[in-house]
């Protein structure tokens, strides 16, 4: 067969079911062997970039990789953000980038750059095909790769003359394994520094969101009553509604999560990755105590100073740790969990201070997001672009399941909600999805709205409008005194929607927003909101983020 028909294949024996990109002159032939494929489902987007991020969304959600693809030169360029993104993460994502023919890529040539070599830094492996018969063990490597922990992205590159070769080889079918375990000698050593803890705490991280991981978090939570903070990324690994819930760490500014941490004498990090949360922020001193239960070894840091470390899978030792609770006895630990209670009686607190708010010219942050919570079922989904917005909802929107509420905080890179919402629709039809923009990174990848009507995704995007890059100027503020000009101008939003055959809504009364974002929902095909934010509550939660004593 031809070589892209025995790429195609190979994608097809992995399991790859949708491929988001823009293909280009050098893709040709791989993009008709695809036409040709009943099992993988071609997406054609408006920029490599949003395909890149419809692809880690996918992801994040299935645990299995979708492919990207661009052609050579610009169309792998426009694909890096999105890439590095996906990789830090910890999205499985599969690359796919044509190339020019092998007999002009020694020389300067056009469009032709080394794509492989640009995209090493934001993939765990990237990898030039250079003779048709390698193509199923560059395959096979490429989706183990991608899909081992951490997850990330891999990179295939397929120059146009290899495409047409012949080949006789067959794919290879994948053969799953399982992940080794922890050894008992060092779980037996993290439970013992565990139940020897007086106010120990969980730190769980993005690990923590894979499903199995969350099961056993909860049990491990159920019998022993300690406490858990979230970064950001690992929302939902236990239910907001669990009395031991204390909910996301993860501002800058010191916050309530934070001083319950520094009341803790054991910090427990579950599948933590410090590129979310920097150990400086909630451990300066680097003198807690800290137990690291992770699937791979930590990164070195100064501040996070590790006395057990326990590398395997994630689950399984939370498992095992579970067998020594149960053998132990729950009833015979000794734990005070007061500095959780407290956090979450605050936390609580301020998610409620504003929920009846009913001012109209702006609407302040606390209450888009409890109304979002509110139209949102337990199962739903909500996706955070980044900018000041992005802040918000990490500290005010709370989950009930993991993988319910997606937001890029290794890379952090603005632009990547409204493609994200796309990619979620083409995952779970039937669930309500909400992205939530600033006006800045709404319009980084505004293209992708006519994909959105094309597909009809059935999405909701509301867009928090401030005329300006609010979060730069929330920093600066915070840092100078004052912020540099970061003001901009906006398109009529709602006209804008309506070009696009979107439903267009602006809500200005607090009062209306709950109900608007329902009749969003209620409307056939994809759907924005747009909001006039109040940003004055930036200076206001950095102020009181400033008054929090060394006790809550």
């Amino acid at each position: 067969m031809k070589a892209s028909d025995l790429f195609v294949k190979c994608l097809e024996t992995e399991g790859i079911e949708l491929i988001f990109g823009v293909p280009g002159e050098e893709n040709a032939d791989f993009m008709i062997s695809l036409e040709d494929s009943d099992k993988i489902r071609f997406i054609l987007t408006r920029h490599e970039q949003g395909a890149a991020f419809m692809a880690e969304v996918y992801g994040r959600l299935t645990g299995t990789p979708a492919g990207c693809l661009g052609t050579l030169g610009p169309g792998a360029t426009n694909l890096i953000t999105g890439v590095a993104d996906a990789n830090m993460d910890r999205a499985p994502m599969l690359v796919l980038t044509g190339q020019g023919s092998s007999e002009r890529l020694h020389k300067e040539s056009h469009q032709v750059m080394d794509v492989v070599a640009m995209f090493k830094p934001v993939t765990k492996w990237a990898q030039m095909v250079y003779h048709a018969d390698n193509i199923p063990e560059i395959v096979r490597k490429a989706v183990r790769l991608a899909r081992t922990e951490k997850p990330g992205a891999c990179l295939i590159e397929l120059p146009e003359d290899i495409a047409k070769n012949q080949t006789k080889v067959a794919p290879i079918e994948p053969r799953r394994f399982r992940r080794p375990v922890a050894d008992d000698k060092i779980v037996d050593r993290a439970w013992d520094a565990i139940r020897s803890a007086r106010k120990p705490i969980i730190l769980a991280g993005n690990g923590c969101i894979r499903r199995r991981a969350s099961k056993q978090l909860r049990c491990f939570v159920e019998k022993t009553g300690i406490f858990v903070l979230n970064t950001m990324m690992a929302k939902g690994a236990l239910d907001m509604d669990d009395p031991r819930c204390g909910f996301t760490i993860g501002l800058g500014a010191k916050d309530v999560p934070a001083v319950a941490i520094e009341e803790a004498d054991l910090v427990i990090s579950l599948g933590y990755d410090m590129v979310e949360y920097h150990p400086n922020l909630w451990n300066p001193p680097g003198s807690h105590r800290i137990v690291h239960c992770d699937f791979i070894p930590s990164e070195i840091d100064e501040d996070y100073r590790i006395e057990v470390e326990v590398i395997g899978d994630l689950a399984h030792t939370l498992w095992m740790l579970n067998e020594r609770v149960d053998a132990y006895g729950p009833e015979n630990l000794d734990f005070d969990h007061s500095h959780g209670e407290r956090c979450r009686t605050k936390m609580i607190a301020e998610f409620e201070a504003h929920k009846d708010d009913a001012t109209v010219g702006k609407i302040r942050p606390q209450k888009a997001l409890w109304d979002a919570r509110q139209v949102l079922g337990p199962n739903d989904l909500l996706l955070s672009d980044v900018g000041a917005h992005k802040m918000w909802i990490a500290r005010y929107y709370q989950c009930h399941e993991p993988n319910t509420c997606l937001i890029p905080n290794g890379f952090c890179s603005m632009g990547f909600a409204l493609p994200g919402a796309i990619a979620a629709h083409f995952v779970n039809p039937d669930q309500r999805i909400m992205a939530i923009c600033g006006d800045a990174g709404f319009l980084m990848n505004v293209q992708e709205m006519e994909t959105a009507r094309r597909y009809n995704s059935n999405i909701t995007v509301m867009i928090w409008e401030d005329h300006s890059y609010g979060l730069i100027a929330w920093k600066q503020d915070n840092h100078f005194g004052r912020h540099t000009d970061l003001s901009f101008g906006n398109p009529d939003f709602v006209k804008l929607a309506e070009s696009f055959g979107w439903n267009g809504y602006r809500c200005e009364n607090s009062a209306d927003l709950r109900a608007t974002l329902e009749e969003s929902f209620q409307a056939d095909g994809p759907s924005l909101v747009v909001i006039p934010i109040d940003y004055a509550e930036n200076s206001l939660l950095t102020r009181r983020m400033g008054e929090l004593t060394a006790s809550i």
